[in-house]
């Protein structure tokens, strides 16, 4: 099965890339960063910070590979993020179940309206929920809603107004939905899975933890090897 990982930037990209042994191989892509390739292991792209430009480059990942007669089976949007208590602490692994665009949409009087309730677009994507029960069997991970926002929460009143707004959300990371969207647009199931490095709430870069957020980056991805072999991409 061929597999793509999306991250935002190249420090989670080689996170990813430190579960499978071996060198990587750079293969080029049109107009954006290179693909990395690793052995035995998944391709792997750092795609670029926010929605959109990680959904332009993984749609040029995409897209390159289906010209090459190789299409992707599943793409995963992967990366450290931000967690809400109690649920989700630093150093934990999330796995989505909903992959929703936090503030797509339209400030009203009567307050967020989401794009769809405009009539048009969607915000929410959906992983195969028989992958991810088995993701999270495997790394230990949580499953449950990911928030995908273009601004990072830094108040307890913007992490408030999402908790009440998203009641069951774990976790919030800006590239998700946009990944999730390119995949959509090649009829390609998506996974997102996150290490949480901070609390969502009142930004304090003195709290977050990084280094232990990365490393369990690695360790669930060591962990999905097994996973990724045995699921059925057409069980959706």
């Amino acid at each position: 099965m061929r597999v793509l990982v999306a991250t935002a930037v190249p420090a989670e990209r080689d996170a990813v890339a430190r579960a499978f042994p071996g060198p990587a191989t750079e293969v080029p892509l049109p107009g954006t960063t290179a693909l990395h390739r690793v052995p035995a292991g998944p391709d792997l792209l750092a795609a670029g910070v926010g929605p959109a430009l990680a959904a332009a480059c993984t749609a040029t990942a995409l897209t390159a590979a289906a010209l090459a007669g190789r299409p992707y089976d599943l793409v995963v949007s992967a990366g450290i993020g931000g967690g809400f208590a109690p649920g989700a602490p630093v150093g934990s692994l999330v796995v989505a179940d909903e992959i929703t665009a936090a503030d797509l949409g339209a400030e009203t009087p009567d307050g967020f309206l989401p794009v769809t309730e405009l009539g048009f677009g969607t915000v929410t994507h959906r992983p195969p929920a028989a992958l991810v029960a088995a993701v999270a069997a495997a790394t230990g991970a949580r499953p449950g809603p990911v928030l995908t926002v273009s601004t990072v929460t830094g108040t307890g009143q913007r992490a408030a107004a999402l908790r009440t707004a998203h009641p069951a959300a774990l976790a919030e990371a800006m590239e998700g939905f946009g990944v999730a969207e390119a995949a959509a647009a090649h009829g390609t199931p998506v996974l997102e899975l996150r290490a949480v490095s901070n609390p969502v709430g009142p930004r304090d870069r003195a709290a977050w933890r990084i280094g232990d957020a990365l490393a369990a980056l690695t360790d669930g991805f060591g962990k999905l090897e097994p996973v990724l072999e045995s699921w059925n991409p057409h069980d959706r």
